[in-house]
């Protein structure tokens, strides 16, 4: 709802300032300067451009708006106090224990938070995620359901190299739903920005296909003149490049000017240099009692609820005319919002002993056939990461052209990851993305953050070990699964594991670690796949590979109490299968247990566990990276045989052999391990 009254537009910017300075300063934690500047920008786009349901944060068809700063989550929380998601005793505990106020934002979409926030970049990447996934939907059932994604960055975020990824990603699409503001303030935490950098942003972005305005950031109609040539804009997305005011309105005790200072940034204003008395007093609230929204702003919010609401109500009606008319589309959307996709997991065909990465092609190729809202992701690699059967059949998304279900991130693993994960935010599509194992090391950062959220993003991960052979030790991925289980181990706030890692043994496990992935709606799955054949597990069929559904499993058994039992996963359960056949013959009873997820194994029940690895047998444990991946599997009195070394260039034949990765190796370290 815009408005003319300048005074009550001003007034409501300053009360945001006052409430924002007032959390940091009564937590005596936290980032006052950068709300301060941006609440202009905010006041304005949450009351006169934003189209929301200010009694449902969950509307699927509501605009969106993803903070990357989060370090401004002040300004957040006060903005949605103003629409009543947040009360004022909420905001007067920011930072403490129990509060929905934390220090950083955390996604809680019924409060207006589409996502959580902190390391830079990752937020606006969220953002530019969810306007690809908007896009996806509105070409499938109509732009009656389109909305705007709102992105705010600050020079952190322009600065990190993610940013790069996110530009030239959103350019080329033409993602001209997306409307970025940077808050352009000079200052950082620690210095000025020109002492970091001299770069003319305006031209950079320019040069990814952005439409780029700069205005003052705190000049109202400013403002609004960007936003409406923005939302006008039908080919790119929108820079907004606002030039505001670090700490806007802070005064000294004197009542001097205390704005743009650096040490407004990052902490309360009375540690800064500012008075906080002066500095609330000069914004027109009263510091005795600063948690205070105005009557006449709250007023004013009243007002712009109910026309929000009255436009939402609107936007149903229509919604409801189109669902009336097209039910059966109607259904489907419901689908694609609201349910896990039904997929006939048995009827994917796998041919025995391929690399894992070759059954994965295979699911995928069913998928992209059965799951019509899933998108799928590589960096550059879908002819190695075997992505290409579901690209091939749906095709890539292009510029203005969203029909297609694959999405050519580029040699980008960081972005891509972040955007996928910003589509699983936006909800109604299913996201995975693929690569090498061993880059999931750029991707770590995003992997923690989704895993945070809660959200369904699907990692795949060929090139599993150090089997990648002939490319040598930096592309054969040594430590990467050590680092992968630890997110297993580690619960996210609901109490789960943080994410599924699944590495698969064979062709039909992998069947199975697909169906757990698409079942999984609460965490990301990491999808681990072999480069190399793998020879099929004793017994193998889909049937018996659904035990991997419990995490781990006795993949084949001897009569009796064995003597010990050999554990892995991935390509190393068949090479222990096969050195358990040397054992047989020597007279040593063996048990092989499949582990694909520790996570899940471990949360089975302690009797289960105790069936599949009895106390009292030596366990002998064998991978492909470090020991650590097994060790607490085989126990104090078992034995781990890992890599502890970086690998090498060599066929990876050769590698088995002088890494001791051969059924005789197995063979003779289980002998040497019992004594015999």
């Amino acid at each position: 709802m815009k408005t003319t009254n300048q005074t009550i537009a001003a007034k409501a910017a300053d009360n945001i300032r006052i409430l924002s300075a007032a959390m940091v300063e009564k937590a005596k934690s936290g980032h006052p300067g950068g709300p301060m500047g941006g609440a202009d920008f905010t006041h304005i786009l949450f009351t006169e451009y934003m189209n929301f349901d200010p009694d449902d944060g969950t509307y699927p068809f509501r605009d969106r708006f993803y903070l990357d700063p989060g370090h401004v989550s002040a300004l957040l929380y006060s903005q949605l106090a103003m629409f009543g998601h947040y009360t004022l005793d909420d905001l007067a505990n920011f930072r403490q224990w129990g509060s929905p106020t934390p220090g950083h934002p955390e996604v809680d979409r019924k409060r207006g938070v589409e996502n959580t926030s902190g390391p830079l970049g990752l937020g606006h990447a969220f953002g530019a995620g969810s306007a690809i996934a908007e896009r996806f939907l509105a070409t499938r059932f109509g732009e009656h359901i389109a909305n705007k994604t709102y992105i705010y960055i600050s020079d952190g975020g322009v600065q990190e190299e993610i940013s790069q990824g996110v530009g030239r990603i959103a350019g080329y699409l033409g993602l001209n739903n997306l409307i970025m503001f940077y808050d352009a303030n000079d200052v950082q935490l620690s210095t000025m920005v020109d002492e970091v950098m001299t770069e003319d942003t305006a031209k950079k972005y320019e040069s990814w296909n952005w439409n780029v305005i700069t205005i003052d950031g705190h000049n109202h109609d400013e403002i609004r003149t960007a936003l409406d040539t923005a939302n006008a804009e039908t080919d790119r997305p929108t820079l907004i490049i606002g030039k505001t005011i670090m700490g806007k309105g802070a005064r000294t005790e004197e009542n001097g000017y205390w704005e743009g200072q650096v040490d407004t940034h990052g902490q309360p204003l009375s540690k800064s240099g500012a008075d906080f008395n002066a500095t609330i007093t000069n914004l027109g609230g009263n510091p005795e009692n600063p948690f205070v929204i105005f009557d006449d702003v709250a007023t004013y919010y009243e007002e712009v609820k109910d026309a929000k609401r009255k436009l939402i109500t609107e936007q149903k009606a229509v919604f409801a005319e189109w669902a009336n008319e097209n039910a059966a589309l109607a259904a489907k959307l419901d689908s694609f919002l609201n349910e896990a996709p039904k997929v006939d997991w048995a009827s994917i065909e796998q041919k025995a002993g391929q690399a894992t990465r070759n059954a994965s092609k295979a699911v995928l190729a069913h998928l992209a056939e059965n799951v019509e809202n899933m998108i799928v992701a590589s960096a550059d690699l879908s002819n190695s990461d075997k992505t290409e059967s579901f690209l091939k059949a749906v095709g890539p998304f292009k510029h203005h052209d969203f029909s297609g279900g694959f999405f050519q991130a580029g040699v980008s693993e960081l972005t891509m990851a972040a955007m996928c994960t910003g589509m699983a935010l936006h909800g109604g599509v299913i996201p995975a993305c693929a690569t090498f194992f061993v880059f999931s090391d750029y991707m770590k950062p995003v992997m923690r953050v989704a895993s945070l959220m809660e959200q369904q993003v699907i990692f795949i991960w060929t090139h599993d070990a150090f089997r990648v052979g002939e490319d040598g030790p930096t592309h054969q991925p040594i430590e990467q699964e050590a680092q992968l289980r630890l997110l297993e181990k580690l619960k996210n706030h609901s109490g789960n594991n943080a994410m599924l890692a699944l590495r698969p043994a064979d062709v039909n496990e992998a069947t199975v670690a697909w169906k757990m992935a698409l079942e999984n709606t609460n965490s990301p799955t990491g999808l681990v796949f072999s480069r190399q054949n793998i020879a099929n597990i004793p017994n193998s069929s889909y049937e018996t590979a659904l035990q991997a559904e419990k995490g781990g499993y006795i993949a084949d058994d001897c009569e009796g109490t064995p003597d010990v039992v050999l554990v892995a996963n991935g390509s190393e359960v068949s090479t222990l299968a096969a050195g358990a056949e040397l054992l047989k013959a020597k007279g040593i009873k063996t048990r092989l247990v499949s582990v694909p997820s520790e996570g899940v194994f471990r949360n089975q029940t302690k009797e289960y566990q105790l069936s599949v690895l009895p106390v009292g047998v030596p366990k002998f444990g064998m991978t492909a990276g470090l020991p650590v991946n097994l060790e607490g599997l085989v126990g104090l009195d078992g034995k781990v045989v890992g890599v502890n070394h970086f690998g090498y260039s060599a066929p990876y034949t050769v590698l088995d052999k002088k890494f001791g990765f051969t059924a005789e190796d197995v063979c003779r370290e289980v002998e040497s391990f019992l004594g015999k």
